[in-house]
């Protein structure tokens, strides 16, 4: 496969998911030309030959297995190739949606992003309007792009949802739908080979696959490294605490790579009231299992609705001792009113920092002088290049390793 134009990778961008495509294009775009340059090379060096003559070569080889007969770019340079897919999205008055591409893409590996959270101001049909879009109205949309690439002869189709739409109803409980496992349903009929998404909120959406491949990544090497920057990590007394049982064996891969002491928060709920909002949660009463007093408390979850639940463990590990309570969210929704209840609890010192990514787009979070974002990007364009390539993800999803070598260099050896 090529490294340079022409190139079979196409990233297609729903209009909530645009921003963050952007980002993961930027990212590809080094990472190519940082390839052909590295390729370039070993070849020189392994084959004798100058450098530019390889460039040559690359370029003929690349333009001999193509269709096309009017060949863009030079060649005797290398072609940076163009990923996007320029494409018009219609809302129509009554609520629906179309999309239409404007270019060819048929055999070409689509990547579909989508941001199903992105609840800022989109532009659509060619700027004459800025809506303010649901979940249920970025699903929809992220379904009539999927149908679009498919009826333009896409080879093969890859939706990439750093929140994946409904992964809160995926458990029966009484008389209620799997939500998330019927989208999953749609997608794999609609014939999607693979859907990348960022920390699932419970392994068992995967289970809903018969056919379709689903890439489950962690932002848990992004997140240390902002920790590593926020607080001393060789100086502070450091404790990993789990805001409750669901998140038990997320915290405990930090505390394990963090080699530090594990506790956790249990929480007694009513459940016969339902939440809404930050302060009026169905949580009775709290307990901590483990010591927190006169250290850092650091807790890690995979997603932040109202922040009710989140604001009650930092108040509770507050009052009980933590000189500092930090949070890592890898996907901030902060809906409602939730980013003002966060202010009113800063301003009172119930907590330090929060530590967020970019997979959910959030303007009014990066104006926050309490909240930290940690760029993903970079980590969805390596699982992109990797799957397209057809390499291995394995060190991409067990990324243990990069983060024991972080470790190792936020904590230098004691001298003897």
């Amino acid at each position: 496969m090529p490294y340079s134009e022409p190139t079979n990778l196409a990233v297609l961008a729903c209009p909530g998911g645009e921003s963050f495509a952007n980002e993961v294009i930027t990212h590809l775009r080094h990472m190519y030309k940082h390839r052909f340059s590295l390729k370039s090379d070993v070849l020189s060096k392994r084959y004798s030959l100058q450098k530019e003559d390889v460039v040559q070569k690359m370029n003929f080889n690349n333009d001999i297995s193509t269709s096309d007969l009017c060949l863009r770019g030079s060649i005797d340079k290398y072609r940076p190739p163009v990923f996007k897919v320029d494409a018009q999205f219609t809302y129509f008055a009554n609520g629906e949606f179309k999309a239409e591409l404007m270019e060819c893409i048929r055999g070409k590996d689509v990547f579909i992003f989508q941001d199903i959270e992105n609840h800022e101001e989109i532009s659509l049909n060619g700027g004459k309007n800025k809506l303010k879009l649901s979940v249920n109205d970025h699903v929809m949309c992220l379904l009539v792009t999927i149908d679009a690439v498919r009826q333009a002869g896409a080879k093969n189709i890859t939706l990439v949802l750093p929140a994946y739409p409904y992964s809160r109803q995926h458990k029966k409980k009484s008389r209620e739908g799997l939500t998330a496992a019927l989208l999953g349903h749609i997608y794999e009929s609609m014939e999607v080979k693979r859907i990348i998404t960022l920390d699932l909120h419970s392994r068992e959406i995967v289970n809903a696959f018969a056919h379709t491949h689903c890439e489950n990544l962690h932002a848990s090497y992004q997140i240390i490294r902002e920790l590593a920057k926020a607080i001393d990590l060789t100086k502070e007394d450091l404790v990993v605490v789990s805001p409750d049982t669901g998140a038990i064996d997320r915290n405990k891969f930090y505390a394990t790579g963090l080699k530090k002491p594990l506790a956790m928060i249990y929480k007694e709920r009513d459940y016969s009231v339902v939440t809404q909002d930050a302060k009026n949660t169905n949580i009775k009463s709290v307990k901590l299992l483990g010591d927190v007093k006169g250290k850092v408390a650091f807790l890690a979850d995979d997603m932040l609705g109202t922040g009710g639940t989140l604001l009650k463990a930092m108040e509770f590990l507050h009052n009980n001792g933590a000189t500092k309570v930090i949070a890592a969210i890898s996907l901030p929704f902060f809906t409602g009113n939730a980013i003002e209840q966060f202010d009113e609890a800063y301003k009172k010192g119930l907590f330090y920092r929060i530590i967020g990514t970019n997979a959910v787009y959030h303007e009014e979070l990066l104006k926050r002088e309490w909240y930290i974002s940690t760029n993903v990007s970079g980590l969805f364009a390596n699982v992109i290049t990797r799957l397209h390539h057809n390499q291995s993800l394995g060190d991409l999803l067990d990324n243990r390793s990069i983060i024991d070598k972080l470790i190792k260099v936020s904590t230098p050896a004691e001298n003897n």
